[in-house]
């Protein structure tokens, strides 16, 4: 019995083995015989916005299958700038919800294919229907030509930032929230303390905006070849109702899809064809494949003790401190890895947790493998202090970092369970034994104890900061305070070292490695992807009717997604002390 077991797993494990070789063959050949077409025009759907990454993760594939990351739009773009059979690129903007500095990520992108001699257009059947398109058309007047389906309108109607204040609920709910922050500017505690702005908050929200919009109508004006003035003075007309939106020449045709498209292939010549841009990079192959190793690691989402986790409930990451650091680990014990790009978009978190990589990042510093940060949207609170100690730091104009502060506190809730008709109890040992419980004030004694904590998380951030980026201490302790800053004040500030995206990161890196300019690399991310063998094992071979199930599951986080984020809101849910709130304005 023994040996017919033994037998029939030998078996088994044979015929998967066989199975794997000849799938694995079947897509070399496949992909071998699928080419890039003698003339090609790229097309890419941005309507959908961008996302850092997709986790290894079933469920994020499914959840974010149709979105395009931000590596892969840029890779795609700098491998076919290079590629003399790709012609041009069109765009599906509309109403693209991106960040800012996403926005100006895929604008440099464009900007430098365009600078390659190829034909860029941008067309959307509308920015914002009904709703604010600004962001939208900003990302489009990167490109050569602009064209909207003649229903369509253009938002354009400036920015507007306003963050919702929860105290008068937490009256009605007889809830107060005790705590304190550090300091003035930690804007995130004064969401659930006040009714409007403090004068720090409004100080700070004002001087976002004001960069923000300035950074807006500068690029608007040098891609609709306006001057500044006349940009301001369309802002104020906005918005644009069809026609006008040509007549005011902020769009250079009003057409169709079909339409715009036949004048594409009429730019663009007898032969040319059209192919998505996923598709192209995979034909084409990434720019970044030989070569001297540097190694990927993501830190995207908020800053958490623990594994990095994709939430299909409200299409949230979280930067889990045990993989991120085991990543740099990696990066640092594997030989072949000359310097580490660290891409980080997250608002923050936990102090724990942002201090354990930090610590990587100094560790991987002193074994010789230089740290290169790239910043996306957001980089604030715990999310700047896991990029404070890397070699160079790099952000887009537009992105939100700093934020160098802390706030904590406990929602005291014994008024709204009377409400309830739900009383407490207690038997405790140890005189501050309530210190964690929302049914007690702090007593004299924990409130010292709260104090100091608060007081030794900013003594170690600030002294981080000066360490990390050779500033005075006097001057860190003048521009954190908790203030959140735009990418191009923080370059002005000496927090971070350039501007620019990942290219410009990446460029840092080579040079940090001493890697020639025109030399080659392998950009390789960490941790690495699953095996392709593991994969098949691990993936169902799904029937039609179990992907419909998967897709309405999908369907259902989706359509929960709203009233997750609210939830988040109302109940005050902070993912650490070393967060920041979102700054999204309506663009």
């Amino acid at each position: 019995m023994k040996n017919y077991l033994k037998k029939l797993v030998t078996a088994i494990g044979t015929f998967v083995l066989l199975y794997a070789i000849f799938l694995g063959a079947l897509i070399g050949y496949r992909k071998l015989g699928e080419r890039v077409p003698q003339k090609a025009i790229l097309e890419v759907n941005l309507e959908t916005g961008l996302v850092e990454y997709v986790p290894d993760d079933p469920l994020a594939r499914v959840m974010l299958r149709d979105k395009t990351t931000v590596r892969d739009l840029v890779e795609a773009l700098t491998r076919a700038g290079d590629d003399s059979r790709v012609v041009g690129l069109v765009a599906h903007i509309g109403a693209a919800p991106m960040g800012l500095a996403q926005v100006q990520e895929v604008r440099d992108a464009v900007l430098a294919f365009r600078a390659r001699n190829k034909f860029t257009v941008a067309f959307a059947e509308t920015f914002g229907e009904f709703t604010p398109g600004n962001g939208a058309y900003y990302l489009a007047t990167a490109f050569d030509q602009v064209w909207m389906q003649p229903s369509g309108d253009i938002g354009l109607t400036g920015i507007i930032l306003e963050p919702p204040f929860l105290r008068g609920t937490f009256e009605k709910l007889d809830v107060k929230l005790r705590g304190d922050q550090r300091y003035e500017y930690k804007n995130a505690f004064n969401l659930y303390t006040e009714k409007k702005f403090t004068p720090a908050h409004r100080e700070s929200m004002e001087h976002l905006k004001e960069r923000w919009f300035q950074q807006m109508v500068r690029g608007i004006a040098q891609g609709r070849k306006l001057s500044e003035d006349q940009v301001r003075a369309l802002i104020d007309r906005g918005p644009f109702l069809g026609r006008e939106a040509l007549d005011a020449k902020l769009v250079d045709g009003l057409g169709y899809r079909d339409q715009v498209f036949a004048e594409i292939r009429k730019e663009a010549g007898d032969g040319a064809r059209f192919l998505y841009l996923a598709r192209y990079l995979q034909r084409a192959g990434r720019p970044y494949e030989k070569g001297k190793t540097i190694a990927l690691i993501y830190g995207v989402g908020a800053v958490a003790r623990g594994k990095s986790e994709f939430d299909p409930s409200d299409n949230s990451f979280t930067m889990g401190s045990e993989t991120v650091a085991a990543a740099f680990r990696s990066a640092i014990d594997d030989k072949d890895v000359k310097a580490i790009l660290f891409r980080v978009d997250s608002p923050g978190g936990s102090y724990v947790a942002s201090d354990t990589i930090w610590r990587e990042v100094v560790r991987a510093r002193q074994a010789g493998k230089p740290v290169i940060v790239s910043m996306g949207n957001l980089a604030g609170s715990g999310g700047y202090f896991v990029a404070m100690s890397a070699d160079k730091i790099v952000a887009q104009p537009a992105t939100v970092t700093a934020s160098i502060g802390v706030y904590a506190g406990k929602l005291l809730s014994t008024g709204f369970w009377d409400k309830l008709g739900i009383s407490w109890d207690e038997v405790h040992s140890g005189a501050n034994a309530a210190y964690w419980t929302g049914t007690h004030d702090y007593s004299a004694q924990g409130w010292l104890r709260f104090q100091a904590g608060l007081d030794r998380i900013y003594e170690d951030f600030t002294s981080k900061v000066a360490e990390g980026r050779k500033l005075p201490r006097e001057e860190v302790l003048k521009i954190a305070r908790g203030r959140i800053w735009t990418g191009e004040d923080a370059k002005r500030l000496g927090l971070v070292d350039e501007l620019g995206g990942i290219p410009k990161a990446l460029e840092l890196a080579k040079q940090a490695a001493g890697i020639a300019p025109e030399e080659g690399v392998e950009l390789k991310v960490f941790p690495e992807r699953k095996p392709l063998l593991f994969a098949l094992f691990e993936a169902p071979r799904e029937s039609s009717e179990q992907q419909a199930a998967v897709e309405a599951v999908a369907r259902t986080f989706r359509a929960l997604q709203p009233a997750v984020r609210l939830l988040h809101t109302l109940t005050g849910e902070s993912s650490g002390v070393l967060s920041m709130p979102e700054v999204s304005p309506q663009q």
